[in-house]
């Protein structure tokens, strides 16, 4: 029997929200990636790590979010947990390998076209391990051209959201990126649900039990806490709002990617102030009673 599949039972509300978490958490991850690009030793892993976190923790929240208004009629809907928050981790460990591309190889040519690539594929990764982790009174089918167009959807705007916080060229680049960010993960997890069908195994009533907000929020509860943490992190490091490297313009020479952090220049010894020389003491001839 074919199943009815209702993804607004809640409005525009869980849309509405789903996307802002998406943005939220791209804003903090790819503020951080860019971030990442003005530093050099030890603090760009630091950054870079933190920023694929809040990515990750960010698709996942926007995921489940938008979960909570997707009901089936006649079955109810549970959850596997350990397969549930599997995708959480293949989904901060794929975009990490895919930021962390980015953030040593620069946002452009190959190392944009993988990073962005990679990244993609865990949007995509995340949201169908998180589907598989949802158990219900029947099967779910996919059609696979559309899977395959949510696919190319996630891996399109990852891209140009990593391209756009790799310009490292201030605020309103990052919020920019970061819409384009929320705007991968929400028309991906939404072209991937068009592409369900739902086919029950018999007639099965309605569930007693709670409903999918409620069995879902508990859940949300640690990533939501870590983006609020890493937001605080975000908004007490003043480079994260300049969003400028630490030398001076003048001091970067042409030809030099944006993201490498370039060493004081050397000064030209004709730039360094005129040192005083001091006299060699001169040499008098000897008094004689000539030269007297």
């Amino acid at each position: 029997m074919q199943g009815t599949v209702d993804g607004f039972s809640y409005g525009l509300v869980t849309p509405v929200v789903a996307y802002l978490m998406a943005c939220l958490g791209g804003a903090l991850g790819l503020r951080c990636t860019a971030r990442a690009m003005l530093v050099t030793g030890s603090w760009r892993p630091g950054w870079l790590a933190l920023g694929s976190a809040a990515i990750g923790s960010g698709i996942w929240t926007m995921h489940f979010v938008a979960m909570m208004g997707f009901t089936i009629e006649h079955t109810p809907i549970r959850y596997d947990w350990p397969m549930t928050f599997a995708s959480l981790a293949v989904a901060i460990v794929m975009v990490g390998v895919g930021i962390f591309i980015v953030g040593y190889r620069g946002a452009r040519g190959a190392a944009l076209f993988t990073g962005g690539t990679l990244t993609g594929l865990g949007i995509a990764s995340m949201h169908y391990l998180g589907m598989a982790g949802m158990h219900l009174d029947g099967r779910l089918t996919y059609n696979t051209f559309t899977v395959a167009a949510s696919v190319v959807i996630a891996m399109a705007a990852a891209t140009a959201a990593l391209w756009a916080a790799g310009q490292v060229q201030g605020f309103l680049w990052s919020v920019g990126a970061a819409l384009v960010m929320g705007l991968a993960v929400t028309g991906m997890h939404y072209t991937g649900m068009a592409a369900v069908h739902v086919h029950l195994t018999g007639t099965a009533e309605p569930s007693v039990g709670g409903s999918s907000a409620e069995l879902l929020a508990p859940m949300l509860i640690g990533p939501l806490a870590f983006l609020v943490l890493a937001g605080v992190v975000v908004l007490f490091d003043p480079l994260m709002i300049m969003g400028r490297p630490a030398e001076a313009p003048a001091e970067r020479k042409p030809g030099i990617p944006a993201h490498t952090e370039v060493p004081r220049a050397v000064r030209h010894p004709a730039q360094h102030p005129a040192r005083r020389t001091r006299r060699p003491p001169s040499r008098r001839a000897p008094r004689t009673p000539q030269n007297r």
